[in-house]
């Protein structure tokens, strides 16, 4: 073969080399899974920047929050790999970085800022001083009104609200000849679905999931006050269909006018306040989650998080993707394209200090110092032997919370009695810890 021939060859192999290289590089490839609220679909959409800057392709497995919990905690406990960055929260973060199952946080661009995060959330997503995950956003509970409802009706709703003013004020505002509904709450049963309501309104009531000895106290007077005055408030007061709706559902009743309450989330604000995406955007207001017997737990404590499990093949990358997600420069981003009044909340001090957010935000303030006085070490009447607010800081929570929220929902749809749901919660909670070795 002549020379110039072989030289051209090689030249042409080489180069069909390098765009090989070049290609699978470009092809490397992350599995993001995620839950279907309205920040995350934000991510979504502006984490093509993302891909352009890095050469890093992002696959998003995005889901119904029930659903997510489940496909996430069965790939990370049988070591799947299915994900390579988990959407996850301030329960599991600390339990499955105990079990070895995520990667610590570190090697953090030097502009990240770490001591900018809010130190209750950095604290959350911790286990013996070691950070395992970063916030993407972070929240407590507040209530929300139709402040137009209430002036029309002569109410005044107070700073702090109890459940019997709650109450009071539906039965005034409800008006369901006109689809206006006096209270939207959680019904949808899980963990972090109607219990993530329920734990915080039992708290409040005096009520605790177990004493020092790790014996239920569902089936107890707190716990019954607390879940009859749920049910009878959704049943005489609440929105049809109030068993299947969660979060999403009830945000979007309220967004589109037709809760004149809902006690929820205080990482809704942003949307409710949002006129591109709440038709009552200048006529919603807020309070305090409200309290019962006791101003004990009444507000919870939350962060949906960014963590890399140990099973990813692509640790880099994906540490780089979740350092990007959750940086002062991607809050800024998300301020940019759809406004100040959407940016994760709840996460870094920067953000609550910064003026355009201030004004763009009315209830900032108010959430911060609702994320800074939930205390998941001190938030129920009598001791117990676990942390956290809206759930029970075990392994073995996810099941009880699951088991128990599905019995609270057959309570609230009429195919269980009170009584029957919290005996059928007790003797579960009873078997869960029993097997578990806690007693």
């Amino acid at each position: 073969m002549p020379w110039k021939m072989c030289k051209a060859l090689a030249g042409a192999g080489a180069l069909a080399l390098l765009l090989a290289s070049g290609s699978a590089m470009a092809q490397q490839k992350l599995t993001i899974a995620t839950v279907n609220n309205a920040d995350m679909i934000i991510m979504q959409r502006l984490s093509k920047d993302f891909e352009k800057e890095s050469g890093i392709a992002l696959d998003w497995v995005v889901l119904e929050e029930n659903v997510l919990r489940q496909r996430v905690t069965t790939d990370i406990a049988t070591n799947g790999g299915q994900f390579d960055v988990l959407t996850i929260g301030t329960y599991e973060v600390p339990i499955w970085g105990a079990q070895d199952w995520l990667l610590p946080i570190d090697g953090l661009p030097a502009d990240y800022d770490l001591d900018d995060v809010l130190k209750p959330v950095r604290d959350g997503l911790s286990h013996d001083g070691k950070l395992y995950a970063l916030p993407f956003y972070a929240e407590s509970s507040m209530t929300f009104y139709r402040k137009d409802l209430f002036e029309k009706a002569g109410l005044t709703m107070p700073e702090q609200p109890t459940y019997d003013q709650i109450k009071e004020f539906a039965a005034k505002l409800h008006d369901p000849s006109h689809e206006i509904y006096g209270m939207c709450l959680r019904g949808k049963p899980g963990w972090g679905e109607n219990m993530a309501f329920v734990g915080p309104l039992v708290n409040t009531y005096g009520g605790r999931w177990f004493d020092e000895s790790w014996n239920p106290t569902i089936d107890t007077p707190a716990w019954k006050e607390a879940i009859t005055f749920y049910v009878d408030l959704l049943k005489n007061y609440g929105p049809p269909g109030a068993p299947s709706n969660g979060h999403n559902e009830n945000r979007a009743l309220f967004a589109s006018g037709k809760c004149a309450m809902w006690i929820d989330a205080t990482s809704a604000a942003g949307y409710l306040y949002n006129p591109k995406d709440s038709t009552v955007s200048d006529k919603v207001a807020f309070a305090q989650a409200p309290i019962a017997k006791s101003p004990k737990g009444n507000h919870w404590l939350w962060s949906w998080a960014l963590a890399v499990p140990k099973s990813t093949k692509s640790p880099d990358a994906a540490k780089k993707f979740i350092a990007w997600a959750t940086s002062k420069a991607y809050i800024e981003k998300v301020a940019k394209s759809d406004g100040w009044t959407v940016v994760p909340p709840g996460t870094r001090s920067s953000t609550y200090a910064n003026a355009e957010y201030q004004k763009a935000a009315p209830f900032a303030s108010f959430v911060l110092k609702a994320i800074e006085t939930a205390d998941p070490n001190d938030a129920t009447v009598e001791k117990v032997p676990y942390t956290g607010v809206q759930f029970v800081g075990i392994p073995e929570f996810q099941a009880i919370g699951t088991e128990v929220g599905q019995q609270i929902a057959a309570a609230l749809a009429g195919s269980e009695t009170i009584d029957a749901a919290l005996k059928a919660s007790q003797d579960a909670a009873d078997r869960a810890v029993t097997q578990g070795g806690y007693k």
